[in-house]
């Protein structure tokens, strides 16, 4: 018996696949190949700078990932051959006119997408944390989001406002967004990016508190499953001072969502 498999528009979609099948992705080095892992997915003998033969490599990673391959761009090709393989999947043809350089740039949108893995906050601060006797609170609010989420691979956007209490230290304010750029090109859930950007300006300055609230619209919720288009997502962290203190907490977000 022969089975055919349609894309609805008449076209056998395995005959296609087995005519344009990309070539076979090499599998690429991965970090994860050499270590062991405990229950909760983080490896118990995590690479570091420290660790020997990796004294000079500039690519461990904070917070997510303890190793990355030497280069992201390396990995063009293969994930060039993986566009290839989904258009065909989808019934497409990737050799026609309209799609022959689609595979690589979808590649090179995705790597745009994630660039934030390629970032630390070392690299984001740049030396931008001043000394300085102020004790009020500093709130940057609005800041503009994009993001992709790491359950389906679609965009979600939104804005960030980020306030903190100095003790003795401030940060430049372009600081705060870029460490919201930094974290949120990567592959994102909105309640883990609310956390790291707090936990983040914690590290850089050790202020007397940190509060990070993110108002998102999910392309998933959006355009798939339930398509509720004007639903909204709001997630906050409080850390310090704006979590024990019920009146500072207020005042961060009578601030925030001041017009």
């Amino acid at each position: 018996m022969t089975t055919t498999v349609s894309n609805g528009n008449g076209t056998d979609v395995v005959s296609l696949l087995k005519k344009n099948k990309p070539p076979a992705l090499k599998k690429l080095a991965s970090w994860k190949d050499e270590n062991e892992f405990d229950g909760t997915g983080n490896p118990k003998t995590p690479r570091t700078s420290t660790t020997p033969g990796h004294e000079n490599c500039t690519f461990h990673h904070d917070l997510e990932l303890d190793h990355k391959p030497p280069t992201r761009e390396a990995l063009l090709p293969d994930m060039t051959d993986s566009y290839k393989m989904l258009l065909s999947a989808l019934g497409e043809n990737p050799e026609r006119q309209g799609l022959l350089k689609t595979p690589e740039r979808a590649a090179k949108a995705m790597l745009f997408f994630t660039k934030g893995y390629d970032q630390t906050l070392k690299d984001v601060l740049n030396d931008a944390v001043f000394d300085e006797d102020h004790d009020e609170m500093v709130v940057v609010k609005d800041i503009e989001m994009f993001s992709m989420c790491e359950h389906h691979l679609v965009p979600f956007y939104g804005k960030v406002s980020i306030g903190y209490l100095p003790k003795n230290k401030i940060l430049g304010l372009s600081k705060l967004a870029r460490i919201v750029e930094m974290f949120s090109r990567r592959l994102q859930v909105q309640e883990r990016l609310t956390k790291q950007i707090a936990v983040a300006v914690t590290q850089a300055i050790q202020p007397a508190g940190v509060a990070v609230v993110i108002e998102g619209v999910h392309m998933c919720m959006v355009m798939r499953g339930v398509q509720k288009i004007n639903s909204k997502t709001v997630t906050s962290t409080m850390l310090g001072v704006f979590r024990d203190d019920s009146k500072t907490r207020e005042e961060f977000l009578n601030l925030v969502q001041s017009k």
